[in-house]
């Protein structure tokens, strides 16, 4: 954390602190989700994709300002952090309101998932409810999730398994093989997000006690999971092809590729310090790209 950061405007901290350059994270799901719908099933009731598209936006970045205000409390953020400036520990923006303004963007999200619960059942309801409490449960309660080893798994679940699967079962009202394989294709690059992140922090991390993965596996490992979990995905499109149908259309993603290996270099030759800020954005980048070559290959 930069102790000499200028103070910025009001609006412009709280625009910091929702963390908008990864909030694609979020979208991307839904927006996958939907796309196969139409492509599996030529429907798409475009109100509830809005909604979902809304109600998930508003659930991370809920989970971001929980995070900020928690991470302060606990004493995580150090002035040795090297991730941008969080407004509370800057003093930008007072604790209550930032959790506050967590649970405004907890408690309207919520009642879009009303909506969203009145068109897709009880399955929606069970996902709405889960993804609420492990927004909070991330980074609050006794043992937060993000100071454990199973960010990442935690990470593949909810923003890609389960928001691909409730956003394709919204428009479909089933789930399939293919739902759940393009999940786990936009979950692993979200974890990678979280990789990048803790790589980052690896240091600090484990001075103040937080067991991530990163930690737990050390710089080379780690570097080697992003590989994965980045990489992975590729390969499961292979999968995805075969499965829907979609044949060539589906290779368009691999437009991709040249890029990920080249950020995966990037990540490996990268000694610690902020130029993991901008592999992270990156990371969040590349996972939108992918996402939208991959919906139009459903499309087409």
């Amino acid at each position: 954390m930069s102790g000499g950061a200028a103070r910025p405007a009001r609006l412009a901290a709280w625009w910091l602190a929702i963390r908008p350059r990864t909030l694609t994270v979020s979208l991307v799901p839904v927006l996958v989700g939907s796309a196969l719908a139409w492509a599996r099933q030529a429907t798409l009731d475009w109100p509830s994709a809005l909604v979902a598209l809304f109600a998930a936006l508003l659930i991370q970045i809920g989970t971001n300002l929980h995070n900020d205000v928690a991470d302060f409390e606990r004493g995580a953020d150090t002035p040795e952090r090297l991730g941008p400036p969080r407004v509370t520990a800057m003093g930008w923006l007072p604790a209550g309101a930032v959790r506050r303004g967590a649970w405004v963007a907890f408690a309207l999200a919520f009642n879009f998932g009303i909506y969203l619960a009145d068109r897709g059942g009880w399955p929606i309801i069970a996902i709405g409810l889960a993804s609420l409490w492990a927004g909070w449960g991330y980074t609050g309660g006794a043992r937060p999730i993000a100071y454990t080893p199973l960010g990442e798994l935690f990470v593949v679940i909810f923003f890609g398994l389960l928001a691909v699967g409730g956003s394709y079962y919204l428009q479909t009202r089933s789930i399939d093989a293919p739902a759940l394989l393009a999940g786990a294709m936009v979950g692993l690059f979200a974890a990678a997000v979280i990789t990048v992140n803790n790589l980052r922090d690896i240091d600090t991390d484990a001075r103040a006690g937080r067991r991530t993965l990163a930690v737990l596996l050390g710089r080379r490992a780690a570097s080697w999971l992003y590989g994965v979990e980045t990489l992975l995905p590729f390969a499961l499109l292979f999968w995805l092809a075969w499965l829907t149908g979609r044949g060539v259309w589906l290779a368009w993603p691999l437009l991709v590729l040249p890029l990920v290996v080249g950020q995966i270099r990037r990540l490996r030759r990268a000694v610690a310090g902020p130029v993991f800020n901008d592999l992270l954005a990156g990371t969040a980048r590349l996972q939108f790209l992918f996402a939208v070559l991959l919906m139009l290959g459903l499309l087409a």
